[in-house]
C-alpha cells in the first residue's frame, strides 16, 4: 500500500459517521512535521500532546503518531518536485485527521499551494479558526480580551478555485473576446461595460452546495457554545458581487431558516418579533416602518414587499419564536466584509461565528489573529466529511528553522482544536490552562518576549513546550 512508509502496528482508525469523526481510544493519526521550523515547533507540539492526553486519561487513551511527508522534506524522501506523495495522500485518506506543521510554496514543481492542494483533494470544505485572547499576550490593540470569535472560512471555491488565464494568453484572449462580444451585449444589466484587452482574467465561483455546508458546519458550531455566544454572521459583499457574495448570504440565510429552523432567528426577524412583543396592536405596516427607516421613500411595489415579509415572518414563526422565544435562539445576521473588519476592533464582542467566502476569510482570520497577538498564537483546522487536517496558520520562517526559538503556539493551538475535534476536552482543557497560565506568567518565545513591557528573556521553544506542561495543574 505505501512505497516508502509504513504505519504503526498499534492504534485503529478514526472513521466518519454522517460527516463526523468517530474516535477510538487509540487512534492512529498522520503527522507532516512541516518546512522550515517545522523542524523545531513540531516536537514542541508533539510532547505537549502527549503529556496531556497521558495526565488527562491515565493510560486509558493514546495517540499513535504515524510521520507521514510533505513539502521540501518530501522531496528529499521521494525525488524532486514530488512535494505531495501519493503515500501521504493514501494516509489521510485511511486514518482521516492528521495534523501538519508550516510547509512552503512549491518553486517549479507544478502545485501553486500544498495547502490549498489538501484542502482541495480532500474536499475541506471548512477553514475554522478560532481567535481569543491570552491573558498577558502583548498585543496592539486596547481591548484584545473582548475579541473572541471563529471564523468559518469556506476552502474550496472562490478565487482559491484556482481558474485563471494569463494576460495575453491565446486562451484568455479568446474569453476577454466572448465576454465582451456575446454576454455582456446578452445582459442588459451590464450596460456597455468592458473588460479591457490587457487584462488576465479569473474565475470567481460560489456555489450553493458549497455555501450552504459551511453554513451548516457554522450553526452546528453555534449550537455547542454558551448562549452568550450562539451567533453566526454571515460576511459578504453581496452589496457589490450580487450573484456571488449576496448569494452567499442568501442561501446562508435559506438555510438557517429552513434546516435549522427551530434552532434560528434571523436578525431581522427578531426586530419585527421585539416590535409585535413591545406593542402587541402593531400594524403590519407600521411594523415595516419600524425595521426599514427608509419605508416611506419606497416604492408603492417595495413597500408592499416589506409589509408583506412582516407578516410572513409572524404568521410563520410567532408561535414557536414570538413572546421573546427568539431570544434564546441562535441568532444568525449578515456584515459586509470592510464592515466586520472595523466592528471586530471596535465593537469585537458583538461577535462570534463568522462565516464566509474563501478570500474575505483569508483577511479576516489573519486580521483577527493579530488582535490577540499575532499568528504564533493563531490556530487552524481544515475540515471536511470525510477527513481534518489541522494546521500551522503562520509561514515557514527559513532563517529561524533549527534554532530552537520559535514560538509553537499555533501548531499547539491547532492540536487543542484536534483534541476537542475527537472529543477529547479534558485533554484540550489541560493544554489551554498551560499554555494561558504559562503566557500570563511571562514564560513565553521571543516573539511575545520582546513586546512584553517591560521585556522579558525568552525561553526557547523546547523550554516553552515544558512550562506548558507543568502548568498544566
Amino acid at each position: 500500500m505505501y512505497e516508502k512508509i509504513s504505519p504503526p502496528t498499534t492504534g485503529a482508525k478514526i472513521t466518519f459517521k454522517n460527516g463526523e469523526p468517530v474516535v477510538p481510544d487509540n487512534p492512529i493519526i498522520p503527522f507532516i512535521r512541516g518546512d522550515g521550523t517545522g523542524i523545531d515547533i513540531w516536537p514542541a507540539t508533539q510532547k505537549v500532546l502527549d503529556a496531556a492526553v497521558a495526565k488527562a486519561y491515565q493510560g486509558k487513551r493514546k495517540i499513535s503518531w504515524f510521520k507521514v511527508y510533505v513539502g521540501d522534506e518530501a522531496c528529499d524522501l521521494y525525488g524532486t518536485y514530488q512535494y505531495l506523495p501519493e503515500d501521504t495522500l493514501t494516509a489521510i485518506r485511511e486514518y482521516g485527521v492528521a495534523i501538519k506543521g508550516p510547509l512552503t510554496t512549491p518553486v517549479g514543481g507544478g502545485i501553486r499551494s500544498l495547502n490549498v492542494a489538501l484542502r482541495q483533494i480532500f474536499d475541506l470544505y471548512a477553514c475554522v479558526r478560532p481567535c481569543r485572547y491570552y491573558a498577558g499576550t502583548p498585543s496592539p490593540h486596547k481591548s484584545p480580551d473582548k475579541l473572541d470569535v471563529i471564523v468559518y472560512r469556506e476552502n474550496t471555491e472562490d478565487i482559491y478555485l484556482g481558474i485563471e488565464w494569463k494576460q495575453g494568453s491565446e486562451i484568455g484572449d479568446r474569453l476577454i473576446k466572448i465576454i465582451n462580444e456575446e454576454l455582456i451585449p446578452d445582459t442588459p444589466e451590464h450596460g456597455k461595460k468592458q473588460i479591457p484587452l490587457d487584462a488576465g482574467i479569473g474565475v470567481k465561483p460560489i456555489s450553493k452546495t458549497g455555501s450552504q455546508r459551511l453554513v451548516r458546519r457554522a450553526i452546528k458550531h453555534a449550537l455547542l457554545l454558551p448562549k452568550n455566544k450562539q451567533m453566526v454572521t454571515l460576511v459578504h459583499k453581496g452589496n457589490i458581487m450580487k450573484y456571488t457574495e449576496g448569494a452567499f448570504r442568501d442561501w446562508g440565510y435559506e438555510l438557517a431558516t429552513s434546516e435549522f429552523r427551530q434552532e434560528c432567528v434571523t436578525e431581522r426577524e427578531s426586530w419585527i418579533l421585539g416590535n409585535k412583543e413591545s406593542k402587541p396592536d402593531i400594524t403590519p405596516e407600521e411594523n415595516a416602518r419600524m425595521i426599514d427607516p427608509g419605508f416611506d421613500g419606497l416604492t408603492e411595489e417595495k413597500k408592499a414587499q416589506i409589509v408583506k415579509e412582516v407578516e410572513t415572518v409572524l404568521n410563520s414563526i410567532w408561535s414557536s419564536h414570538g413572546g421573546g422565544k427568539w431570544k434564546d435562539k441562535i441568532m444568525v445576521n449578515d456584515r459586509i466584509a470592510d464592515s466586520i473588519f472595523q466592528q471586530i476592533q471596535t465593537r469585537p464582542d458583538e461577535y462570534s461565528i463568522l462565516a464566509t467566502m474563501n478570500l474575505n476569510g483569508d483577511y479576516l482570520s489573519d486580521a483577527a489573529a493579530a488582535i490577540v497577538g499575532g499568528l504564533g498564537m493563531g490556530p487552524g483546522a481544515n475540515i471536511g466529511d470525510s477527513a481534518a487536517v489541522f494546521e500551522a496558520t503562520h509561514g515557514t520562517a527559513p532563517k529561524h528553522a533549527g534554532l530552537d526559538r520559535i514560538n509553537p503556539g499555533s501548531v499547539i493551538l491547532s492540536g487543542v482544536m484536534m483534541l476537542e475535534y475527537m472529543g477529547w476536552q479534558e485533554a484540550a482543557d489541560l493544554i489551554k490552562k498551560g499554555l494561558g497560565t504559562a503566557i500570563a506568567n511571562r514564560q513565553v518565545t521571543y516573539d511575545l518576549a520582546r513586546l512584553m513591557e517591560p521585556p522579558v528573556k525568552p525561553l526557547r521553544c523546547s523550554e516553552f513546550s515544558e512550562v506548558i506542561i507543568q502548568r498544566f495543574g
